[in-house]
């Protein structure tokens, strides 16, 4: 594991200078990207409006189709994902909406991993299955089961890592198996960003971020992202994008592209202290599991180049969950992740989720099991924390 965290921080050195400036010459030349907060933009003429509705002009018309400091965020996402072209939108799950949606119609089956995201769960069982899209869910560790599960799918949906179980997929024999069949490919890419995992070299399709978590990293912003093929994007264009409203805002995507300007030196921190948490928890005894790419094998490890801060760890019974949440000082009870604070989500309340398809009940999430974020703190002070609660926890 040491050669590997070494191997990743070169990476990062080498991902530093795309990141620091707009991409494209700036009014009054200015170092940062503005922010067009504009709902539509004018013409001096009637031949230059109908050259844009009849689609010979590029031209900006209305923000809720496109709008220039959006359409920075979009061209670095792209560049970054090594990728032809990207859109924002005002969500996660608005992008994961968006990357779906065209892709499947009455009759269609869709192909998820487990232990997916529980809103993109919610998704395809609440939504899509009303309208006739039905969803099979496979162990994304088990590639062979994976691959049997393709022939006669629309798209398969992937996160690598999978949210709790933190378990990886083999992206490569995936993605070239669904190519081969015709089956879009989708994946969540937030918890590694393009620093850390490309999934199009592995021939991964449509790649979706919440651009909320690590690429904005303030906690201060709501906002998604999709990169992928142009053709595909096109499709994403004229089929999702219109008309189900999920646009950006100028000034999310101001805030996303401000905080893709430190990405490197923050990713870099939120991996060195997942990894010492990890380590420290792995050592303790009342903790059964760590739910961890770095502590585990599985068959997707070998797209990664680094991690993550996001990742779980089940208590065993000897540590009351409650007091053990309520113990913890630097740490923070909260959901969302990606930001400066660490954050802590106990599977014992998330069990409890109300409404209809609660994802935690259907894939078994045990219930000593804890989600943590880490945040940007001063490590030591972030492992005691923990470690000291786990003491405090004890029944």
């Amino acid at each position: 594991m040491k050669d590997h965290e070494i191997q990743h921080f070169s990476d990062l050195d080498r991902l530093t200078e795309p990141l620091i400036g707009p991409e494209t010459a700036m009014p009054h030349d200015a170092s940062s990207v503005p922010i067009f907060q504009t709902s539509s933009f004018l013409f001096d003429r009637y031949e230059d409006m109908a050259a844009v509705f009849a689609g010979q002009s590029d031209r900006y018309i209305y923000t809720r189709g496109n709008n220039p400091t959006v359409a920075e965020l979009e061209a670095l996402i792209a560049r970054m994902e090594g990728v032809e072209a990207a859109r924002g939108f005002a969500s996660g799950m608005a992008a994961i909406a968006s990357a779906v949606l065209p892709f499947v119609e009455a009759g269609s089956r869709v192909v998820a991993v487990n232990n997916l995201y529980s809103d993109a769960f919610r998704l395809f069982e609440c939504v899509l299955k009303k309208f006739g899209v039905t969803t099979d869910y496979v162990d994304g560790t088990d590639t062979e089961a994976v691959l049997a599960a393709l022939p006669g799918a629309s798209l398969i949906y992937l996160e690598s890592p999978a949210s709790w179980s933190f378990t990886t997929q083999d992206l490569r024999a995936i993605g070239a198996e669904a190519r081969r069949l015709g089956v879009v490919s989708v994946i969540d890419n937030s918890w590694a960003t393009p620093l850390f995992q490309r999934p199009a070299e592995f021939g991964v399709d449509l790649i979706v971020h919440a651009a909320s978590k690590y690429l904005a990293g303030h906690s201060d912003t709501i906002a998604g992202l999709v990169a992928g093929p142009k053709a595909l994007m096109d499709r994403i264009n004229h089929e999702a994008y219109h008309y189900l409203g999920g646009k950006m805002s100028p000034f999310d995507a101001w805030l996303v592209l401000r905080g893709m300007r430190s990405l490197h030196l923050r990713m870099a921190r939120h991996c060195a202290n997942g990894l010492a948490l990890g380590r420290a928890l792995s050592a303790d005894a009342a903790v059964t599991h760590v739910r961890h790419p770095a502590f585990e094998a599985n068959p997707g490890n070998a797209c990664l180049s680094g991690y993550g801060g996001l990742f779980a760890f089940d208590l065993d019974d000897s540590v009351d969950i409650a007091r053990f949440t309520n113990a913890l000082r630097v740490v923070k009870i909260g959901v969302s992740w990606g930001g400066p604070e660490s954050l802590v989500i106990p599977a014992q309340a998330a069990l409890g989720l109300s409404g209809a398809a609660n994802v935690f009940q259907r894939f078994g999430t045990p219930a000593g099991s804890v989600r943590i974020a880490a945040g940007l703190e001063q490590q030591e002070a972030l492992v005691e924390d923990v470690l000291n609660a786990i003491e405090e926890g004890r029944r």
